[in-house]
């Protein structure tokens, strides 16, 4: 069996003071990820204590049963989001819990995928989906949204200033179908050439 890839937390002393962890108390993890903080808390929780680790992505909580296999008698791992905590904790009846925690942003799992398009240092189709059973990727969002839409997209999510220019170039280029063809197009983004001491699309 391959052994699950060891997931570093960043913070991690400090995220398991902050959450007060005691022995034999009940804990969600909403954001799985690889288990790093999810097996730190279950260390920290023994004796009797019990995990609910949520996370949207399937490959994440594969990884995750691997690694926290050692304390499978006292997790509960389910593949969904967190958005529906209230009606998960009761459908597993996990309630009540001494402590909640979420570590928002992508994973150093999905940066590394390199065929799932998350990242911009490998060539891949711009899916960008957390989960396969999301039906909308990326690139259906770049190739059919219109360009006021787009613009919307990048001002309101990525608090790109730009987003007027970058879009308008992303429309003129349609279809975009990889993540390195969304590079070369943003970096013609005249605002871009005087910027580029990065991937010009990494702002964004």
């Amino acid at each position: 069996m391959t052994s699950a890839p060891t997931h570093i937390p960043v913070l991690l002393k400090e995220t398991i003071e902050a959450l007060a962890v005691q022995p034999g108390g009940r804990y969600i993890d909403c954001t799985l990820g690889a288990g790093g903080h999810a097996a730190a808390i279950l260390d920290r929780s023994s004796p009797g204590g019990q995990l609910l680790g949520i996370d949207a992505d399937p490959e994440a909580i594969k990884i995750a049963r691997a690694r926290l296999e050692a304390y499978s008698s006292s997790i509960l791992l389910v593949n969904e989001n967190f958005v529906d905590l209230e009606a998960i904790c009761i459908k597993y009846d996990f309630l009540p819990v001494h402590g909640i925690l979420f570590d928002l942003g992508l994973s150093s799992l999905q940066l590394n995928s390199h065929g799932r398009g998350f990242s911009f240092q490998y060539d891949a189709p711009l899916d960008m989906r957390l989960s396969p059973s999301q039906e909308i990727t990326a690139a259906d969002i770049i190739n059919t949204s219109s360009e006021a839409e787009l613009a919307h997209l990048l001002k309101t999510y990525g608090e790109e200033g730009y987003s007027h220019q970058i879009t308008h170039c992303i429309v003129q280029e349609r279809p975009i179908k990889t993540t390195l063809q969304l590079v070369r197009v943003t970096a013609t983004t005249p605002r871009l050439f005087s910027e580029l001491t990065c991937l010009p699309v990494t702002p964004t």
